[in-house]
Order: C-alpha cells, then structure tokens, then sequence
C-alpha cells in the first residue's frame, strides 16, 4: 500500500533524472534528486511502497539506467503507465523495478491517493475509490526476472535464462 504520485505523458528521463546527477551509481544519491525538477517534494515525502503513476510514454529520452534506479532507490513499489518508452520498459525490468500497463488505473486515480499494486495477479486497487483494475500482468519469464531484482540477480539465482 502506498501513495500515488500522478505524473503527465512524456516524462523522460532527464526529467526522472536529470543528466547533472548521472554522474553517480550510488542509489542513494539517485533517489535524493528523483523527480527534482517537477517535483521538488518527492525526495523528502516519498514513502517505501508508493506507487508512480503516469501518462503516455513514461521514461522517454535517453536510454539511461540511471532513470529506473532513481525510481526504485526512493522507495517506489512499482510504476503504472498507460504506456512506456521501449528502452525504459526493458532497463526497469533489468533492474528489477515493476511496470505495469493500465491505462484505466491512471485514468481514474488522482495524485495523493492510496493504492496497493498485486504484481502476481496484474491488479492495482485505489483503496481510496475502492476501485480495481487490471493491468496486463508481465509474463512470468519477465516476473521471475523482476521478482529476483533484475536480470543480475535472476542469472546468479539461476545460473542461466531459461
């Protein structure tokens, strides 16, 4: 369970975080600048658990690392987009942050709002509607990897991709 924090379509990653602060792998130092620019609060009131929500074509631009990690270092359970850059979809899924498609979700919640993300089944739940929706759940080679906290992790678990 966590807040919502409601962004707009066509956040990019400069915006996630912006190119000044990729000058360090250090997570914790990623997380203090996500979001810096259009959300200069997001470092200080971010919670473990809470959830991004957001437009069109989140994590657009350059094709950075940088950007999920930010995300993930601040806390954040999961991102839930009516539609992903390419290239940010697959760098969240190799670190293993959580993305989800559902453009009902992001339509019908408001920025502020509690909500809980059921990653296994693909449903997020707005407890403060009492609203739910399904997203499209990844596909469990995709959850395995997300599950194990990226595609490092997944390969020392397991040893191969299988």
């Amino acid at each position: 369970m966590g807040r919502i924090w409601k962004l707009g379509d066509n956040i990019n990653t400069d915006v996630i975080i912006p190119g000044r602060y990729n000058v360090t792998t250090d997570r914790a130092q990623l997380a203090k600048y996500c979001l810096c620019e259009i959300l200069p609060e997001f470092a200080a009131q971010v919670r473990q658990g809470d959830i991004i929500m957001a437009g069109h074509n989140f994590g657009c631009g350059s094709s950075r690392e940088h950007a999920p990690a930010a995300i993930q270092a601040s806390g954040v359970k999961a991102v839930v987009a009516r539609s992903f850059a390419r290239i940010f979809y697959r760098n969240a899924i190799n670190i293993g942050l959580p993305v989800l498609i559902c453009e009902e979700a992001v339509l019908n919640s408001e920025d502020g709002q509690e909500a809980e993300v059921d990653l296994e089944q693909g449903v997020i739940t707005n407890l403060t509607t009492g609203q739910r929706f399904q997203a499209q759940p990844l596909p469990p080679f995709i959850a395995r990897i997300v599950e194990a906290g990226g595609i490092i992790e997944y390969i020392r678990r397991e040893g191969t991709l299988r």
